[in-house]
């Protein structure tokens, strides 16, 4: 018979980035469904290169490969990128964000571990500065067969009868539009970019990254502290701008169900490397990620700001946990008390 205490052995590198691609399968299998395989492809080009890309740096910088090749970041950071992208993306353009993503990102600050930003999300930003036609041409649902997205992606780019603009965009484009002016429940209301709340297949989609979240929050992968803090308050922001004038400002449940907000609620801000390590800095961070999102999506000049309000918090990662550290037990606090 066992008798407490218990101690619990922490959980290895390898282990977690397993549950975590594992938590992505509902979202990858729903992203499928509504808007074709092309997904797939992407996730094997980017898997293909970050791993190839990885083990080009292990060997430069004399570590050993095995130990590192399957630990299984490499994977979670491809198929971050590959979700993150467009499915249509051209080959060589999903290629080069990853090679960025491991290379730049991750290996030239010191490998696993050391990263001060999340890899994904500098290839999200760098490509989308970069090639900002590219990474604007999404998919429509059930809009082509196989066939025309691999020769979307390695082929001649002939797009106008697969494509459509993101949710985001096209309320954006629509209210912005010097022609005529537009409310948020006209433009919601038309438009095939659009379904009963969010993004016509991105409801069901972010549903999905909802459910493999919730997993790894039961399973102790990740804490409660990042997922809520990121949806409270965008939706608490959007919520309280959209009742204060809800003909320019989108209701909050299109806010949390469209684009990569449950995405990047559990997949992203959740990052233990770069974003902030305290109880109380993951809630500061994920809470200002959360409002510079919905900054950018509202006032800037992308549709979706998640993966520069993710970069901008990573900035501050470190401040944040210098000023939340929790008191140490037996140490007497700034007022004379002990704990």
């Amino acid at each position: 018979m066992n008798n407490s205490p218990y101690s619990l052995q922490p959980a290895s590198v390898q282990s977690v980035m397993l549950r975590v691609l594992l938590a992505l399968l509902p979202g990858i299998a729903a992203y499928v469904w509504f808007f074709g395989a092309a997904i797939l492809v992407q996730i094997v080009l980017t898997s293909v290169t970050a791993l190839a890309a990885e083990a080009a740096m292990l060997k430069l910088r004399g570590k050993p490969l095995m130990m590192f090749l399957t630990d299984g970041s490499a994977l979670v950071t491809a198929w971050l990128i590959a979700l993150s992208f467009p499915s249509i993306a051209p080959w060589w353009l999903t290629v080069l964000g990853t090679l960025l993503a491991i290379v730049v990102a991750k290996h030239l600050y010191g490998g696993l571990g050391q990263n001060p930003f999340n890899p994904a999300m500098v290839a999200f930003a760098l490509m989308i500065v970069a090639y900002p036609s590219l990474m604007s041409q999404w998919p429509a649902v059930g809009a082509a067969d196989f066939t025309q997205y691999m020769n979307a992606i390695f082929g001649l780019r002939q797009l106008d009868a697969i494509t459509m603009a993101t949710p985001l965009d096209a309320l954006r484009t629509a209210l912005h539009s010097a022609d005529a002016p537009a409310t948020v429940a006209g433009v919601l209301g038309s438009g095939a970019s659009f379904g009963n709340i969010g993004g016509k297949g991105w409801e069901w989609i972010a549903l999905a990254y909802l459910a493999g979240g919730l997993w790894l929050m039961q399973r102790r992968t990740i804490t409660w502290h990042m997922p809520t803090a990121f949806l409270a308050i965008l939706f608490a922001v959007s919520g309280l701008f959209s009742l204060i004038d809800p003909t320019q400002f989108a209701p909050p449940l299109f806010h949390v169900l469209t684009g990569g907000a449950m995405f990047a609620a559990f997949f992203i801000v959740t990052d233990p490397v770069s974003g902030a390590a305290t109880p109380k800095g993951k809630l500061i961070f994920a809470a200002g990620a959360a409002l510079l999102t919905w900054v950018i999506r509202t006032f800037g000049a992308y549709p979706d700001g998640i993966a520069f309000a993710v970069l901008l918090m990573n900035i501050a990662a470190p401040l944040i946990d210098m000023y939340t550290q929790p008191a140490v037990f037996g140490h007497k606090k700034p007022d004379g008390d002990t704990r």
